[in-house]
């Protein structure tokens, strides 16, 4: 398949024609610049069609990079009328990015008419963000009408260097935690945990976070209230110093290019000094945040211009942090060179236990990959058939020791009733789980026992219970919440083990190869049997031969939809899940 990649700004294009078959290569890659206003895509367009006739190139498919997706995309999707009006849409909360965005898929439409056309996000990768990170602490009523909320970007970036990042590791994506920092004109930092965006720095606009080339990042909005107040700038004026005089060129007043910041910087130039040492340090702030916010970390990367580039500055940023494992090791950072032929290098110690990794980023390729996806039908079911849906209440996995702590020592679990997946039951033994507000007692064990504890609770226990369990797909207890847990023999108090778990599907690989999907493909499943209109998102697909085709909600979920005992689910993508609820007849009152 040959995909075009379309990077659409105000003033230029970039483009890149890519080749996926078994391997990714690129086959062309170029600019036009200095676009007309009004019809300026159209015309680059067609001189890319020209070009790529010229070069005896076909399109398959053609990969847009649209910056803001709002809260109507979590996942690239095929352009039509409607997506595009969302797009639109989308127009006030990115009026620099979205409109030329627009055009180049309109120019597009029109240069390649029947071939597919794919909308690849810069905020997807972060549509599943926990409501306590994407939500302001402003008016609810406000924020909803404003459609003010935290959505991040650079989204292809973050993803794609932690992608890399772990296949240089030689570990599974779902079994790291990771801080992505893309430093550049633009920057943003990631918390990637186990393989989702669970924080970024950049917010409803791409102007929060981290300082940038020429935007401002994190600033009290009581500092712009004064100068609104005191008439030192109008509204249009305080928006063009904060996105285009601001950054490293307003603290330096020596440009955007940190190359040039850092030539002044050594020759005494004091704020040149100050924009690079504010600039590291905002970085450095963020990497802490996000450790603690994951509950530890085992890969910090750089990307980006000045991530890749930057020598000095990456020692500004990674010194220090030997209290978090990381030790960075400075003849691998001063030899660290990335690009096409070397994607990663690791510039940590050798006995670093955090790495520290330099990742040169593509988001074009991340693009052609994801415009493949869709085209081919990875992100569509191929299969109608429902699955069936369990509510999965609270529980609690033990492993031996802590079993005989709590029940005696040469007890074992008694079976009380087989679960639909084989191997697993319900056994007779409870337990009370004591938090710092309240206890819930009676909480079932599962069989059989586990070589590590797990207790999987919902939102409203954490609640009730007092605690901060991180959502975490089962197994991944690592750095979760801890818990007090009291049986017939005593108490024991358990560091970590405690978590809301994602939903998920369990299929048998046969399940797996009817449904069109693989092991750790997110899907969206469309609610068939329940009173309420619904699609759940951010599905994790689970595949083994040890499991019975089932997917597993918890008891909010499970209420949320209003499910009966026979409920099942229809695997679908956002659109069509969206399609299909705004299809079905509204039901008698």
């Amino acid at each position: 398949m040959h995909v075009l990649v379309l990077n659409c700004g105000s003033t230029s294009l970039k483009y890149e024609v890519f080749e996926l078959g078994a391997t990714v290569r690129s086959l062309r890659t170029g600019k036009v610049e200095r676009l007309a206003a009004g019809d300026g895509s159209s015309e680059a367009v067609e001189k890319i069609v020209a070009e790529l006739r010229e070069a005896g190139l076909a399109v398959d498919a053609v990969g847009h990079r649209v910056v803001h997706g709002g809260d109507a995309f979590s996942d690239a999707v095929l352009i039509d009328d409607h997506v595009e009006a969302r797009i639109e849409a989308c127009v006030p909360l990115a009026p620099l990015h979205n409109p030329a965005n627009l055009a180049g898929i309109r120019a597009a439409r029109a240069a390649f008419p029947g071939v597919p056309q794919v909308a690849v996000f810069d905020t997807a990768f972060h549509a599943n963000l926990p409501r306590r990170a994407h939500t302001y602490a402003l008016p609810r009523d406000v924020a909803a009408a404003h459609g003010l909320r935290r959505y991040g970007f650079h989204g292809p970036s973050h993803a794609f260097v932690a992608r890399e990042a772990c296949r240089r590791l030689g570990a599974d994506l779902e079994a790291l935690r990771i801080v992505t920092c893309h430093l550049g004109g633009g920057a943003s930092a990631c918390a990637v945990e186990f393989g989702t965006s669970v924080e970024t720095s950049m917010g409803t606009t791409p102007l929060e976070g981290l300082v940038m080339g020429t935007r401002s990042g994190d600033v009290d909005p009581g500092a712009l209230l004064l100068l609104l107040q005191r008439g030192a700038v109008t509204v249009d004026e305080l928006d063009t110093m904060l996105n285009r005089k601001s950054g490293l060129a307003g603290v330096s007043g020596a440009g955007a290019d940190l190359r040039d910041i850092e030539q002044r910087a050594a020759d005494g130039d004091d704020g040149a000094r100050l924009a690079i040492a504010v600039f590291a340090h905002r970085v450095r702030k963020y990497i802490g945040a996000y450790a603690a916010t994951m509950g530890g970390v085992d890969a910090v990367v750089l990307t980006g211009g000045i991530g890749e580039n930057a020598v000095g500055m990456r020692r500004r940023i990674l010194q220090r942090f030997d209290f978090l494992g990381l030790v960075l090791d400075d003849d691998r950072n001063e030899a660290a060179r990335v690009g096409d032929e070397n994607r990663v290098a690791e510039i940590s110690a050798p006995h670093s236990r955090v790495k520290a990794l330099v990742v040169a980023t593509d988001e074009e390729r991340m693009i052609a990959e994801e415009t493949r996806k869709v085209v081919a039908g990875r992100t569509a079911i191929s299969a109608p058939e429902g699955v069936p849906i369990s509510v999965s209440a609270r529980h609690v996995h033990l492993n031996l020791p802590t079993f005989e702590r709590l029940f005696g020592e040469g007890k074992t679990l008694t079976h009380r009733k087989d679960l639909t997946q084989p191997g697993i039951f319900a056994a007779e033994e409870t337990v009370t789980l004591h938090g710092p507000r309240r206890s819930i007692e009676g909480v079932r064990l599962l069989g059989p026992l586990r070589g590590r504890n797990q207790i999987e609770i919902s939102r409203t226990d954490e609640f009730h219970l007092g605690v901060d369990a991180p959502v975490r797909p089962s197994g991944k207890v690592d750095g979760s919440a801890p818990i007090t847990i009291e049986g017939p023999r005593g108490k024991i108090h358990l560091e970590e083990g405690l978590i809301c778990a994602w939903r998920h599907i369990h299929m048998r690989p046969e399940d797996a190869e009817t449904f069109g999907v693989e092991n750790g493909d997110s899907v969206e499943v469309a609610i068939t049997g329940g009173d309420r209109d619904l699609v759940f998102g951010d599905v994790t697909i689970r595949v083994s031969p040890k499991y019975a085709l089932e997917m597993h909600i918890d008891t909010d979920e499970a209420n949320a939809a209003e499910l009966g005992r026979t409920a099942e689910g229809v695997l679908v993508r956002t659109e069509l899940g969206q399609a299909m609820l705004r299809s079905r007849k509204p039901r008698d009152p």
